[in-house]
C-alpha cells in the first residue's frame, strides 16, 4: 500500500470522525505512535506474527518471533528476538535465525539442553554443560517443510544451524511448527508438529534432539476443513486440586468462533506415546473468543526444566516458578497485512498463566466442563499508577463519579465486579469519543459476554474487521471483568479467566473516554482503574 493512499484514507476517516487525531507531531519512528501499545511487545519496525521459541535461561526470558526484516507484510520469514527479565520490559535484539537462501524459517520452539544430550553445547564450565536449542520448520519454497534445529552457546545471541539438518522429514509440504519438551517420566524429548492441511498432529521422541522416532498421530478431531497450526502439549493442574490433565492446543486457520484464526484446545491424557482426548470429547473448546489471538507459544524451562509434562522441581532441586505462561499473536490472517499501523505491524498479547477449572454445576442435573482458564501475570502490576476505586453503588452513580473524576486514558487496567440484578445489559465503553467506542458487555438473560468494535475507530481497512463477538459465561448474576486496554489492544478476562476475548482496535488518539453503562438496573460491587506505565520509556 502506498504512502499516498495511506494518507488519503486517514484523511477521509478523520474527516468523518468527530474525534480528530492530532498525530502530525508524533514521531512515526518512535514508540509514541498513537496505536503503538505501551506494555505489549511490538517490533521496532517491520512485520511480526507468531511468537516462537519462548524459553527461560540464565535469568532471561527469550521471545523469538516470526519476522520479516525487509518489510511490513509477511515474507522473508526469519526469527526475530527479544529478551526480558520479567516478561514485561523487553529489549529487541538483532535477527536470531535469518532466512536461508534455500528456505524460510517458520515457527517452532526452543529448549534448554541442560545435560548436552545433543552434543552441541560447548561450555568451558564443567559444572554447566547447557546450551539453547531451537527447533523450527524450514519451508523450502512452499513445496516441502522439514524440521531443523539450531544451537546457541552464548545465551541466544548467536545461532548456528545444525550441519545434519533436517532432523525430521516426512515428505510433506505442510509439516510444520514443531513444539519440543522434555518428558520426565520416560526421560526423553518429545516433539509434536502438525501436517497442517490434513489436520493431524504427529508425535516423535528423541534422546539427543537430532534422531527422532515417530510415536503416534492424532486428528482431525471433528475438523473437516482448514488448517492445524502451532501445536502445544501442556500438562495443566486442575484448580484447587493436585490433579493434572494433558491439554493439546491446536491453532485453527480458519474456523474460530469470531471468524478466521483462533486457538482450539482438547483436554485428555498423554502417556508418553499417544494423546487421548477425554474431558473435551464431543466439544470444541476455544482459548479466546475475540478475533485477535493466535499462534500461541509457551515459555519452556520456567521450572529449571521444561514446563510441559515434567517434574515440579528445578534442576538444582530448589523451589521454582510453577506457572505455565503463554503468549499469542494479536491479529488474524483475515486482515493481518492490512492493519493501519505505520512502520511496524503486529503485536503480542500480555503473558498469561494457565490452569484448568471445573466450571458449572455438579450432579446428575448439572452441567460441568473442564475449561482452561487464563490469568494475566502478576508482573504487570508493577506498571500500575495510583488506583481510582469505587464500591457499592448503582452503575449510574458510578458513571457520574467517573465523569467527575475525569477518568480517561489509552493504556490502562480495569478490575470490575458488577451485580446485574434488574439490568438487561451491563458493561463498559472504552476508548470512547464522539461516535467512537469499543463496548465490553454482559447480557444476563443469556449469560453472554461480548466485545463490540463496530464503532471502534478505523474499521474500513478490511470488511472482515468490524463486528460484535461473543461467548457464554457459566453465570452472570455477578460478572467480573478484568480488562487491559493498551492503545490498540483490548484483552478481557471474564469471571477470573473463565472466558477471554482479545481484539485489536484503531481509535482516534483523542477518543480516550472510559464509561460504565447499564440498560435497566445493576450495581457496581467494585471497580478499580489503574493507568499503566510504558515499558518503552
Amino acid at each position: 500500500m502506498s504512502v499516498e493512499w495511506t494518507e488519503l484514507r486517514r484523511a477521509v476517516v478523520l474527516a468523518v470522525l468527530a474525534c480528530v487525531v492530532a498525530a502530525a507531531g508524533i514521531g512515526q519512528d518512535s514508540y509514541r505512535q498513537p496505536w503503538r501499545p505501551q506494555y505489549h511487545f511490538t517490533p521496532a519496525k517491520n512485520f511480526m506474527n507468531d511468537p516462537n521459541g519462548m524459553v527461560f535461561y540464565k535469568g532471561e526470558y527469550h521471545l523469538f518471533f516470526q519476522y520479516n526484516p525487509q518489510g511490513q507484510v509477511w515474507g522473508h520469514m526469519s526469527w526475530g528476538h527479544a529478551v526480558s527479565t520479567d516478561m514485561v520490559h523487553w529489549k529487541q535484539l538483532g535477527v536470531a535465525i535469518p532466512e536461508d537462501p534455500n528456505y524460510m524459517i517458520y515457527s517452532g520452539s526452543a529448549v534448554v539442553d541442560w545435560n548436552n544430550s545433543s552434543g552441541l553445547c560447548k561450555s568451558a564450565d564443567p559444572k554447566d554443560q547447557s546450551c539453547l536449542i531451537a527447533i523450527y520448520a524450514a519451508d523450502y519454497d512452499h513445496k516441502r517443510e522439514k524440521t531443523h534445529i539450531a544451537y546457541s552457546n552464548d545465551r541466544g545471541r548467536t545461532w548456528t544451524n545444525y550441519a545434519g539438518n533436517p532432523v525430521i522429514d516426512v515428505d510433506a509440504e505442510d509439516f510444520r511448527d514443531p513444539y519440543v519438551f522434555w518428558y520426565e517420566p520416560q526421560k526423553k524429548w518429545v516433539l509434536v508438529a502438525v501436517v497442517a492441511d490434513h489436520r493431524k498432529a504427529l508425535f516423535f521422541a528423541s534422546q539427543d534432539l537430532k534422531k527422532w522416532t515417530k510415536l503416534s498421530e492424532f486428528g482431525p478431531a471433528g475438523d473437516d476443513s482448514g488448517q492445524w497450526e502451532c501445536p502445544l502439549l501442556l500438562d495443566l493442574q486442575i484448580e484447587g486440586s493436585d490433579e493434572h490433565r494433558g491439554v493439546l492446543v491446536i491453532n485453527r486457520n480458519p474456523g474460530a468462533p469470531a471468524g478466521g484464526t483462533g486457538v482450539r484446545y482438547l483436554v485428555g491424557h498423554f502417556d508418553g506415546t499417544t494423546f487421548t482426548e477425554k474431558e473435551s470429547a464431543g466439544k470444541k473448546l476455544w482459548a479466546d473468543y475475540g478475533k485477535d489471538f493466535y499462534a500461541t507459544n509457551l515459555f519452556n524451562d520456567m521450572q529449571g526444566v521444561n514446563a510441559t509434562l515434567s517434574e515440579t522441581k528445578g534442576k538444582d532441586g530448589a523451589p521454582t516458578d510453577q506457572r505455565r505462561v503463554w503468549i499469542g499473536w494479536t491479529s488474524n490472517w483475515l486482515y493481518a497485512k492490512d492493519e493501519p499501523t505505520e512502520l511496524w505491524r503486529g503485536a503480542q498479547s500480555i503473558p498469561r498463566s494457565l490452569q484448568l477449572r471445573w466450571v458449572g454445576s455438579p450432579g446428575p442435573s448439572g452441567s460441568r466442563e473442564l475449561l482452561m482458564v487464563q490469568a494475566p501475570i502478576s508482573e504487570l502490576q508493577k506498571l500500575r499508577a495510583a488506583p481510582f476505586t469505587l464500591n457499592n453503588m448503582t452503575i449510574q452513580d458510578a458513571r457520574a463519579r467517573m465523569l467527575q473524576g475525569r477518568m480517561h486514558g489509552d493504556s490502562y487496567e480495569i478490575e470490575a465486579e458488577l451485580d446485574t440484578s434488574g439490568a438487561s445489559e451491563v458493561g463498559l465503553r472504552l476508548r470512547k469519543g464522539d461516535g467512537v467506542e469499543t463496548v465490553v458487555g454482559a447480557i444476563p438473560a443469556t449469560n453472554t459476554l461480548f466485545v463490540d468494535r463496530t464503532k471502534s475507530g478505523d474499521v474500513a481497512f478490511s470488511d472482515q474487521f468490524p463486528g460484535r463477538f461473543s461467548t457464554t459465561l457459566s453465570d452472570t448474576k455477578r460478572v467480573k471483568l478484568h480488562i487491559f486496554v493498551d492503545r490498540s489492544i483490548v484483552e478481557v478476562f471474564a469471571n477470573d479467566g473463565e472466558k477471554v476475548m482479545t481484539d485489536r482496535i484503531y481509535p482516534p488518539v483523542q477518543c480516550d473516554g472510559i464509561e460504565l453503562y447499564s440498560v435497566g438496573g445493576g450495581r457496581v460491587v467494585s471497580i478499580t482503574i489503574w493507568q499503566m506505565g510504558s515499558v518503552w520509556k
